[in-house]
């Protein structure tokens, strides 16, 4: 577009437009319908590219087509889609997408991440708490490319877990869907402690030895397999804390921290050598003898050794041994130093005072 330069013209100057100088004698200028025209044709184009219809009584559609324009080019689109069951998103669709899932379990499915999606942006945030599985699905062979530490291809799918859980997702118009920001981005398999009984949203579980199936957590399959600490389900006692390979083709195990204390792994310390991760280690007992040499008194019959003892739940009751002269039955492995008093034996597990919290795992 430009001044009409080489239309002929009554009073343009050089297609400049002048006013009318009656001193001079000399006119205003004329429009010629040639440029006129294109003028409008102009606006109108840009009134229609906005997705307007052009209306001569409405003098603001230029602004309302360029403000959709330049909302329409932008990856992150200011639209809001509200949605209660399982839907495949248009592009005019992205932009924050609510998913409110608490009627059935769904599956949102992205547009095709192609050259004419291009590069777009999505915020998908789970509305309700309910627990149903709600699945952000890419189609065909694209990949959300998430913990990409463990696939380098990402994976097809993902799962919104809690109310308020949101990921926010971009389009590179060649196949993937790239993260690029996240209700929760603590380390994948990560145990802790809660004070709330209640699994809070971002993605976490109940530390406690569920079985899960394979192809509904893929990427924390990948994750237990690269993990170092597999075992089978077969030698799963006493070694409780690893991950299994369930039944051996469609499920997995993972680890159980219920009751138990934490230690950090010797790794070559030498301080507690010998521990796989995840393996199990007995309580130890401290005995001790009393009554002997006066009543109440310390006798002269006692260990001040440390053993392990008893079953592997580690949470035995106190253990009385009974009268020395009557036949003691000692903890195995422990050494006594003896006298001849009659001393009343027993033997006890140390566990200092605790708190307990709900142990949690981050399950995506």
């Amino acid at each position: 577009m430009d001044y009409p330069k080489s239309v002929p013209s009554v009073g343009l100057v050089n297609g400049r437009f002048v006013d009318e100088n009656p001193v001079q004698g000399t006119p205003g200028s004329l429009i010629p319908a040639v440029w006129g025209n294109a003028v409008t044709q102009e606006i109108v184009s840009v009134i229609s590219s906005g997705g307007l219809t052009p209306s001569e009584s409405d003098n603001g559609q230029l602004l309302k087509a360029i403000q959709s324009i330049i909302g329409a080019s932008n990856p992150m689109r200011s639209v809001i889609t509200q949605v209660t069951a399982s839907k495949t998103l248009s592009g005019q669709e992205l932009g924050l997408v609510l998913i409110d899932s608490g009627s059935a379990a769904a599956t949102i499915s992205l547009p095709a991440a192609n050259v004419a999606l291009g590069v777009r942006d999505v915020i998908v945030r789970r509305l309700d708490n309910s627990g149903n599985r709600l699945v952000v699905q890419a189609v065909g062979t694209d990949r959300i490319r998430f913990h990409t530490h463990l696939s380098a291809a990402g994976y097809s799918f993902l799962v919104l877990m809690g109310a308020g859980d949101w990921w926010h997702l971009r389009s590179d118009g060649a196949g993937s869907w790239w993260p690029v920001g996240r209700f929760d981005s603590t380390p994948l398999g990560r145990p802790f402690f809660e004070t709330t009984s209640v699994l809070n949203p971002g993605g976490y579980g109940a530390l406690n030895g569920a079985v899960m199936n394979r192809a509904q957590w893929p990427w924390l399959w990948d994750h237990a397999q690269q993990s170092g600490m597999l075992g089978t389900e077969a030698a799963r006692v006493g070694n409780e804390g690893k991950w299994t390979a369930g039944d051996g083709s469609l499920t997995f195990r993972g680890p159980e921290n219920r009751g138990e204390f934490l230690r950090v792994l010797d790794e070559g310390r030498g301080v507690d050598s010998g521990r796989d991760m995840g393996s199990a280690q007995s309580g130890s007992i401290h005995s001790y003898a009393q009554g002997a040499n006066g009543a109440g008194a310390v006798g002269s019959r006692w260990s001040d050794s440390l053993t392990g003892f008893g079953a592997a739940t580690r949470e035995e009751p106190q253990y009385v041994s009974g009268l020395l002269n009557g036949g003691p039955v000692y903890p195995a492995g422990t050494v006594y130093q003896t006298d001849t008093a009659n001393t009343l034996l027993y033997a006890f597990k140390s566990r200092p005072r605790n708190i307990a919290y709900p142990g949690r795992i981050k399950l995506i």
